[in-house]
């Protein structure tokens, strides 16, 4: 029979994989297909974070698929084009692929389908990254929702998404010779400097890894719904660049999650909920990457402070929290959840700085960098979103590290500078007296630096802009 084309994308594991298993189930022969596409995403193209994931992803996955006995062809370029030339070498009869939920992909694949059933080939997509399908949950007027807690509520009383597929035990892998690029022709790994090697001991990209990572969770005793707040605890799941790389699925966690004695699972599966909302808010706004959803924003005096910006992304602002949260990312290309929202609220409202040049760097840096979840959130901070914190609302970022980071474990690891001042200073080291600060070895502007800002100041000129901005709206 004419084989069939499973195209993966942000899906890479066997399990739960509807596309996968579709083609499994057909009889046909499997061609598993990988394709590194630079130009559909434009701007949004991978960061260099995730494309040291995405190494290590793929060869955990082609492994698996060979195990099963199908081969992972690798190709580079154009979308579109790759597809036409394989459909047309193998003679395929049927493409396969699991949806991705980007403006750019739903544009791009839209194209793909209709171009391919236009040449008389079977095309078929599946979900296999959401819980809910973005157009399926709506408001009781059929509108989208633009508030969590109702959009949650939702979800929660919808028919309870499939139950998880099992992996197929035996893949009926294409036969003929195809040609493939070797995974490390595509440079996606770092080198001279190889800025990735603490990721390493931090993370096991790949299906095998996620599951781990997930059971481990789910064993673990930590108190989650309070201890998720604290830098210094593993309180957290870990699990976000797993399921934006589709090493696991979230109808795989939600099940899961369910039959366990988690503490906190509630509240552990609002977190799966809020990505969930994320992805709803990106649907039904595609511009919401590059556009304040609040329309006042789009005239924000926003400050360029390339200097002071610069700073921000080396962890050199002088405010112990915010610096060791920037460092955490660059080092093991993650940052504790509450300090992104202390540091991405320093950025743009003591600094004034355009939130959206936040979310490039954190685009380019994070391993578990996510289109919504990147979007939604910096809007979130920013007071300019959907169900957003009020732009009012500014974190103190001393008050911030004193609340959640009292002793200071988590500056000291990343802001080894500051390691050996007392605790009573570690988050405001300027008031430290002259003796206190010889001890310990800081010379303020020297071995560490002074704050860019002065917090109150800071928040007064950015309170400031503010009111103007809501007087003119």
């Amino acid at each position: 029979m004419d084989p069939i084309v499973v195209w993966f994308r942000q899906d890479l594991r066997l399990a739960d994989n509807p596309a996968l298993i579709h083609a499994a189930q057909s009889g046909r022969p499997v061609i598993c297909l990988y394709i590194l596409d630079d130009e559909t995403p434009g701007r949004w193209k991978m960061g260099g974070a995730s494309r040291w994931w995405l190494h290590r992803s793929l060869d955990a996955l082609s492994e698996a698929l060979h195990e099963k006995g199908a081969r992972l062809i690798l190709r580079s370029g154009n979308a579109a084009s790759v597809l036409d030339k394989l459909v047309e070498e193998t003679d395929a009869a049927a493409v396969v692929w699991n949806r991705c939920y980007e403006p750019f992909a739903i544009q791009r694949d839209t194209a793909i389908k209709k171009s391919l059933g236009e040449h008389g080939i079977d095309v078929q997509s599946f979900n296999a990254s959401l819980l809910f399908e973005p157009w399926e949950i709506k408001t009781q007027g059929g509108t989208p929702f633009r508030v969590f807690t109702p959009f949650w509520r939702a979800c929660n009383t919808a028919p309870s998404p499939t139950k998880p597929q099992h992996a197929p035990g035996r893949i009926d892998g294409y036969s003929k010779r195809l040609a493939s690029d070797a995974l490390k022709d595509w440079r996606l790994l770092p080198h001279k400097p190889n800025w990735a090697a603490g990721f390493e001991d931090e993370w096991t990209p790949g299906e095998d890894g996620a599951q781990a990572r997930f059971k481990a969770f789910l064993k673990s005793k930590a108190d989650y719904a309070n201890g998720r707040d604290v830098p210094s605890e593993d309180a957290t799941s870990r699990l976000s660049p797993h399921l934006h790389f589709g090493e696991i699925s979230p109808r795989q966690i939600w099940h899961g999650t369910h039959s366990s004695t988690t503490r906190n699972a509630e509240k552990f599966l609002s977190e799966i909920g809020w990505r969930e909302f994320s992805h709803h808010l990106l649907f039904h706004n595609p511009a919401m990457p590059e556009q304040a959803l609040d329309k006042r924003f789009a005239e924000f005096p926003w400050r360029e402070a390339r200097s002071d910006f610069k700073a921000w992304t080396k962890g050199q602002t002088g405010i112990p929290i915010v610096d060791a949260g920037m460092r955490q990312l660059w080092q093991t290309g993650n940052m504790h959840n509450r300090v992104r929202m202390i540091a991405a609220s320093f950025l743009i409202k003591h600094l004034r700085i355009d939130w959206r040049r936040g979310e490039e760097w954190f685009w380019d840096t994070l391993v578990d960098a996510d289109l919504a979840a990147n979007a939604q959130n910096w809007q979130w901070v920013a007071g300019c979103g959907a169900d957003a914190a009020p732009f009012f609302r500014i974190f103190n970022p001393v008050l911030q590290g004193v609340k959640f980071d009292g002793e200071g474990e988590y500056v000291r690891r990343f802001v080894p500078e500051l390691a050996k001042l007392p605790s009573k200073f570690i988050h405001k080291p300027w008031d430290a007296d002259a003796a206190t600060l010889k001890a310990a070895g800081v010379e303020l502007g020297r071995n560490y630096p002074k704050p860019l800002v002065d917090l109150q100041k800071g928040r007064d000129a950015a309170l400031a802009a503010f009111r103007e901005l809501s007087g003119s709206a």
